[in-house]
């Protein structure tokens, strides 16, 4: 193989890397989509807030949640929707507040905070003892 046709197959390579992947994945179904949706819904009592495909935006609480289907319930207005996942365009959990992990997180930081106050700032300051 000549120098010549070495640097075409690298250029070829660079160019497929590039472009190749970013081809691949833009034509994949929204398999994905449909079940990361599904799975914010799934849970029965759950607060959700939807935005279906049409731009219609709903919240209020999960009623029933079949493999194609849910049914949701708006707490303000009484009212009762079913609900296709497949004309859903996105799905969260409308639930105000952290999570579970996130206050361990906080927790863990705060008892780290005093230990290290304890254990490092406190002699560094009193000095062996002076005055503390």
């Amino acid at each position: 193989m000549t120098f010549r046709a070495q640097i075409y197959l690298g250029l070829g390579i660079l160019l497929f890397a590039s472009i190749g992947p970013h081809v691949s994945l833009a034509q994949m179904p929204d398999d994905s989509k449909l079940e990361k949706n599904r799975a914010v819904v799934r849970n029965v009592g759950a607060r959700v807030e939807v935005k279906l495909k049409n731009g219609t935006k709903l919240k209020g609480d999960v009623e029933n949640a079949a493999d194609d289907s849910f049914t949701l319930l708006d707490s303000k207005t009484g009212t009762r929707q079913s609900i296709a996942y497949a004309d859903i365009d996105s799905a969260k959990n409308a639930r105000g507040g952290l999570k579970p992990s996130t206050w361990i997180i906080i927790g863990a930081a705060a008892a780290a905070a005093v230990i290290l106050s304890i254990t490092v700032v406190k002699p560094v300051l009193c000095d062996g003892g002076a005055g503390c």
